[in-house]
């Protein structure tokens, strides 16, 4: 089934606007359950509940407050709130280029695939540019009453728009305690750098799984099905590791060997 276009855009590069189409690049495979009341599964809802009377508020008598640093609940009224959000607009305005890898990959939040609008001729050139420059840009711009920055570039010739996060919401390595401990000998960087080569290999997303939805899922099915609902969860026993470095990465590359023979 062909992907939808999720919102409709011009990006700006000075000038020029390149007409474009934004499409989710990541799916919900969540499993979403349903909640139902125990007694005669009816599904039941959710409501606002005033701790002290135990009563269902209303939605419209619901209001929004926040905790100031003083620790006081300050309340926020609906068009206070309206009015502090950034102007509609359906432009992606290219403010800079950067060299290729420039952004930290720490500040990657979700990435959109930018897809062409009826001007294949600019959206082409746009590909080509970003080929030939070695760059990706740094864009900026507002959808669903939010605002954005984010790295365009390009993932196999096709262009990428990757939402960023802010800067403060990325902890800074600084504020973690820097790793101690004994330097290494010889042998034990020789046999680290072993293991590394043993377990060597190209990265190939289809072999990894979200194995807890797949087996709900199975689940789900075999009692559609009226089967009898049997679920194998393996466990595999740990050996204690060896307190010695040494005999810790000769254990793991005895181990490797083994598992290549057989």
């Amino acid at each position: 089934m062909p992907a939808r276009a999720m919102w409709k855009a011009s990006l700006t590069i000075g000038s020029e606007q390149i007409p474009v189409k934004l499409y989710a690049a990541l799916q919900d495979r969540d499993v979403h359950f349903r909640l139902l009341h125990a007694k005669d599964d009816v599904p039941v809802k959710q409501a606002m509940v005033n701790p002290e009377t135990e009563e269902v508020v209303p939605k419209e008598l619901v209001k929004r407050g926040v905790i100031s640093s003083d620790g006081d609940v300050v309340i926020l009224e609906e068009d206070e709130l309206a009015s502090l959000q950034p102007e509609p607009s359906r432009e992606i305005q290219l403010m800079h280029f950067l060299p290729l890898g420039a952004i930290d990959r720490r500040f990657y939040r979700r990435p959109y695939y930018l897809g062409p609008d009826g001007s294949d001729a600019k959206y082409a050139a746009l590909i080509k540019v970003l080929e030939e420059s070695g760059k990706e840009g740094l864009a900026h711009w507002v959808m669903r009453n939010k605002s954005y920055v984010g790295a365009l570039r390009l993932h196999e010739g096709y262009p990428i728009l990757i939402a960023l996060r802010s800067a403060d919401e990325v902890v800074a390595i600084s504020s973690i305690r820097p790793p101690k401990g004994s330097e290494p000998n010889e042998r034990e960087v020789a046999m680290a750098r072993q293991l590394i080569q043993m377990l060597a290999a190209d990265f190939t997303p289809e072999q990894y799984h979200d194995e807890y939805r797949e087996r709900v899922e199975a689940l789900v099915e075999a009692k559609a099905k009226g089967g009898k609902n049997k679920v194998t969860h393996l466990h595999k026993t740990r050996k204690a590791p060896p307190q010695d470095l040494s005999k810790l990465l000769q254990a793991s590359i005895q181990e490797k060997q083994h598992a290549r023979r057989h």
